[in-house]
């Protein structure tokens, strides 16, 4: 999704972590060739890659009165190509999936992404990302759709910020609603893709924005070293984990006290990261938790599962898929690669569902049950 930037000039090996995230080797290579697998854990396809829908990415999932809905875009074999269209799928049990619908279409020189979903329980919304024209040197700008039942949608209006304008950049899928109410997102905003928390406090979703404040550590070129982050909560803190795209190949975290319109300078983990987008929240008993490919390097396996009773020390880990588990690429394709990329995750009172690509052509959804999950404790 994003173009190469030039990166900072250090080795992996030099960087030392500024926060301790994680026990120091919890997740190193040998550690994570003795994981435990996550109990119970099952694996559902949605949708499977085929010829005239070879790439399909950037899955995320929510549920709806009482139903589950997967987003993703798709497109016939190349990431961001100009036939890039946005899928959704329902379900009604989060593992058997009805044939999937188009939402939105790229055309006339306009590459249209998934944006994520809302719901405010009885109006479901769909955002969408127009990406910048840079032939014309214009900002990207968000569309949202809604729908009452999920079949039928209004026509795309653009996305407001609360003094009325446009909202400016690329939404960040991963909206969380945080311990105030107020729903909490990320914009990349021009003039690249530069990370900017982004909120509002009108329960829809669909107005009211306003961008919040975040420093950013120095990097070159027009996409800031933090992006594509994920959220959870402890104490009236909120913690903000981004993927780094400068390659330490480690979690860069932020913290703020004021419910997102403050955050803290970025700091270093000693998390292992893919130098991907990964997923963050909490669960129903007050843990948090990440999801992500603690690889060391750009590769997107294994896939795996951090929990934390404080939201300090991440100390439970699980493994949810392998490089074993990990079927052959089927197809070519631009920036296509083997692996488990961009885990979005959505919690309900009983289970936690990860939702992915695979090797970019299927789409995935793990379903964790929690019972089974602290029976383990």
């Amino acid at each position: 999704m994003f173009a190469v930037v030039a990166l900072l000039p250090f080795s992996i090996s030099a960087v030392a972590a500024d926060v301790q995230l994680i026990p120091e080797g919890a997740l190193s290579a040998e550690a994570l060739a003795s994981l435990p697998r996550a109990p119970q854990v099952t694996h559902h396809t949605v949708f499977k890659g085929k010829p005239g829908a070879q790439y399909n990415h950037g899955a995320v999932m929510i549920t709806h009165k009482g139903r589950y809905f997967m987003q993703w875009q798709s497109a016939t074999q190349d990431e961001d190509a100009p036939d890039t269209q946005v899928l959704y799928a329902i379900s009604e049990d989060g593992e058997h999936w009805y044939k999937p619908r188009v939402m939105a279409g790229s055309g006339n020189g306009t590459l249209i992404t998934n944006g994520g979903w809302w719901s405010d329980g009885d109006t479901l919304v769909a955002y969408f990302n127009v990406w910048p024209n840079k032939q014309l040197q214009t900002s990207g700008n968000v569309l949202y759709s809604t729908s009452t039942d999920g079949l039928v949608w209004q026509p795309a209006k653009r996305l407001k910020m609360a003094e009325g304008t446009d909202v400016s950049g690329i939404i960040e899928q991963d909206l969380h609603t945080i311990p105030s109410g107020r729903i909490l997102t990320t914009l990349h905003r021009y003039p690249g893709l530069i990370a900017t928390p982004m909120y509002t406090d009108n329960p829809s979703g669909t107005g009211g924005w306003q961008l919040g404040e975040l420093p950013h550590l120095p990097f070159e070129g027009k996409t800031s070293r933090e992006i594509e982050p994920a959220w959870f909560s402890t104490n009236n803190q909120l913690t903000m984990v981004f993927r780094d795209q400068a390659s330490s190949f480690r979690v860069l975290r932020s913290t703020s006290n004021d419910d997102g319109e403050h955050c803290s300078l970025p700091q270093i983990t000693n998390m292992p990261d893919a130098r991907a987008k990964l997923s963050a929240g909490n669960l129903p008993n007050g843990w948090t938790f990440i999801v992500n490919c603690p690889s060391d390097s750009k590769t997107r396996m294994p896939l795996v599962l951090s929990l934390s009773e404080n939201g300090k020390t991440f100390n439970r880990f699980f493994m949810l898929r392998n490089a074993a588990s990990n079927i052959p690429m089927r197809y070519e394709g631009k920036y296509k690669r083997v692996g488990f990329s961009y885990p979005k995750s959505w919690v309900t009172e009983d289970a936690l569902y990860i939702a992915y690509a695979e090797n970019k052509e299927d789409i995935v959804v793990t379903k964790v049950p929690l019972n089974a999950l602290f029976k383990t404790k």
